[in-house]
């Protein structure tokens, strides 16, 4: 370097260089809440009801006898309640005085952040914990019966895993763990359609996906492709012996479960959307609370299945 040059390393006031993108890599995808119908509800605890045909038999009946008559079978009323989820911000008015990066305003960056938390919050409490139903009190929050306490017609579970009752008031019990295979999957979609179900989603956690990518129903689809020697070694479809499934990856499932579903039969009862609501200031500060209200319909749990107990890693 020639001497008495001005380099970087000597010069005061150089303006600094911070990107106006904030990288933010945390998942937001929440498959089985996405893939919900949502409904209206009206109060904190909301019911629906069941029915099923009588199974099939092999009586006759005799030429000219008089017509016999038997009670009609009732249909089964089930219910669930809804729970609240909820997230805050505030805000100093000096913050927002400031000139910031990465975004306009504030506190509508972090609404927009606790709004997708909540979204997060929800597909966890529906599907990645085994949770059921509270009916609260004014010292204890509602919550929703996640769909682990539902699932007791199709299910395949470890050495010592025991079902719920199937109407969202308990959980199962945890068995031992086992490997993911093809012969439990199959077992689980053959009990469904017995039922009369025709699930149409495969729900898995990262580790077992990558089982499903293994089976060996699968051995063919995996290809090489030669004209940009790209290797393709996925499932997205699984072709049972009745139907296509989509499989679909959920990072927020309980990591021990596969999830077998017909979706028409699962949706999310809606008593407060999300919502963004301003909150009275008390000082030199803009305060919001953003929150939902919502629970879970399970319309006919023997239409899906359960794996359960699997292994995680």
């Amino acid at each position: 370097m020639t001497a008495g040059t001005t380099d970087t390393y000597d010069q005061i006031g150089i303006r600094e260089d911070l990107s106006d993108v904030i990288s933010n890599i945390s998942p937001e995808e929440v498959p089985f809440y996405s893939n919900c119908s949502k409904e209206d509800v009206t109060n904190t605890l909301f019911e629906w009801q069941t029915d099923s045909l009588a199974a099939v038999d092999t009586d006759t009946a005799i030429e000219g006898a008089d017509a016999t008559f038997a009670p009609a079978s009732p249909t089964t009323r089930l219910n669930n309640v809804t729970e609240i989820i909820e997230k805050t911000a505030a805000v100093s008015g000096t913050v927002e005085a400031t000139d910031r990066a990465g975004r306009a305003r504030e506190m509508a960056y972090q609404i927009l952040k606790r709004a997708k938390e909540l979204r997060r919050n929800a597909e966890h409490h529906l599907v990645g914990i085994s949770q059921a139903a509270v009916a609260g009190s004014d010292s204890l929050a509602r919550k929703t019966a996640s769909l682990q306490t539902w699932m007791a017609t199709n299910t395949s579970r470890g050495v010592g895993g025991a079902d719920p009752a199937g109407d969202g008031s308990n959980t199962p019990t945890d068995g031992t763990q086992r490997a993911f295979t093809e012969a439990l999957l199959g077992a689980v979609i053959d009990s469904i359609y017995v039922e009369g179900g025709n699930p149409d989603v495969l729900m898995a956690n990262a580790f077992n996906k990558r089982a499903i990518t293994g089976f060996s129903g699968n051995a063919d689809e995996v290809k090489h492709n030669n004209t940009d020697k790209t290797v393709i070694n996925a499932v997205s479809v699984y072709v049972s012996d009745y139907n296509t499934i989509s499989v679909v990856p959920n990072r927020f499932l309980r990591a021990r479960d596969v999830l077998v579903l017909e979706m028409d039969y699962w949706s999310v009862g809606v008593l407060r959307p999300l919502q963004n609501m301003e909150i009275a200031r008390t000082g030199d500060a803009e305060k919001r609370q953003v929150l939902m209200e919502y629970g879970l319909c399970a319309k006919q749990e023997a239409s899906s299945g359960i794996v359960a107990d699997l292994t995680t890693s």
